[in-house]
């Protein structure tokens, strides 16, 4: 995903070439997304060492680097800062976020431009294949959910007994991790067993085997 955003720099004035707040959409859990931030010098004279630094990053945004350079700016022209960054699978969906970019001239001024982000839900209903696996004693499950559920994770053994429900709740699109603890149980092979409910009655089920070894 791109997302192009247009600043006009000028000497003691910054003006946005955008008049309203946008949100830009990312995709969850998406890899070498790009914010290009166009700079632009309305002044007649030539710019030189424009830092431009992003700042209020949350930890679910992944910057390759916080800070571009724009070392010759010339007067009334424009060149691009560019910042590239994955999205982490933890980010909270829907969600809005602000950025700020702040930019800064060799002789101390400073402007900024603020970008609101939100990230979209992901596309499809999963269960992941736990971790570590074999385990001792503990693991963790994880999945992902592409809208609001009523979510139900079921752990069974090999004669389809339920031992455990670490998960029996209202949950929000995005994704989920639980750490489960199978301490009291023996060795051998179990089912976890993922549920979901939709407000508008549509279900999902998924299954995945696990194996404890003590």
């Amino acid at each position: 995903m791109r997302i192009t955003i247009c600043v006009a720099v000028a000497l003691g004035v910054v003006a946005s070439l955008l008049h309203a707040q946008s949100i830009h959409q990312l995709s969850f859990a998406s890899q070498a997304n790009r914010i290009e931030l166009a700079v632009a010098n309305m002044g007649e004279v030539p710019m030189t060492s424009i830092s431009v630094v992003a700042t209020n990053i949350p930890p679910w945004l992944e910057f390759s680097a916080h800070q571009a350079t724009i070392t010759n700016l010339p007067a009334r022209g424009e060149l691009p800062a560019l910042f590239s960054f994955n999205v982490d699978k933890s980010a909270p969906v829907g969600t809005s976020h602000t950025l700020t970019f702040l930019i800064k001239s060799s002789s101390g001024e400073i402007w900024s431009k603020e970008i609101a982000v939100s990230v979209s839900a992901p596309m499809t209903f999963e269960l992941f294949q736990n971790y570590p696996n074999p385990f001792n004693p503990s693991t963790t499950i994880s999945y992902q959910l592409p809208e609001p559920a009523r979510v139900s994770l079921s752990i069974f053994n090999l004669l389809g007994q339920l031992v455990d429900r670490p998960v029996e709740s209202d949950q929000n699109a995005g994704y989920h991790e639980v750490s489960w603890n199978a301490g009291r149980l023996s060795s051998g092979l179990y089912l976890c067993e993922l549920e979901t409910k939709t407000p508008a009655a549509k279900t999902h089920i998924a299954r995945k085997t696990m194996l404890l070894l003590k």
